[in-house]
C-alpha cells in the first residue's frame, strides 16, 4: 500500500533539507501513519485501517461508524 492516510488523504510532501550554509538538498516529508485495528460494533467485526495520527483523533471525535460510512460513500472497500 502507498503511504496515504485512508481517512484524511495525507500523503508525502517534498521539500528541501537546508544546512547551516543554506545549501539545499531534496527530501520527503512523510505523514505520521499508523496501522490500527478497530472493532466495528455495528457489523461485529475488526477493521484494519492505515491512518495518520490526525485521522485517529477524528475517529475518536466523530465515531468509527460515521467515518466508515463516509469512506464507503467515497467508494473505498473496508
Amino acid at each position: 500500500m502507498a503511504r496515504v492516510c485512508q481517512v484524511t488523504g495525507k500523503k508525502p510532501l517534498s521539500g528541501h533539507k537546508v544546512c547551516f550554509s543554506n545549501k539545499k538538498a531534496k527530501r520527503r516529508f512523510l505523514p505520521n501513519l499508523q496501522t490500527k485495528r478497530f472493532f466495528l460494533v455495528e457489523e461485529d467485526r475488526w477493521v484494519t485501517l492505515k491512518l495518520s495520527s490526525d485521522a485517529i483523533r477524528t475517529i475518536n471525535k466523530r465515531g468509527l461508524y460515521e467515518v466508515v460510512k463516509e469512506l464507503r460513500a467515497q467508494g473505498q472497500t473496508i
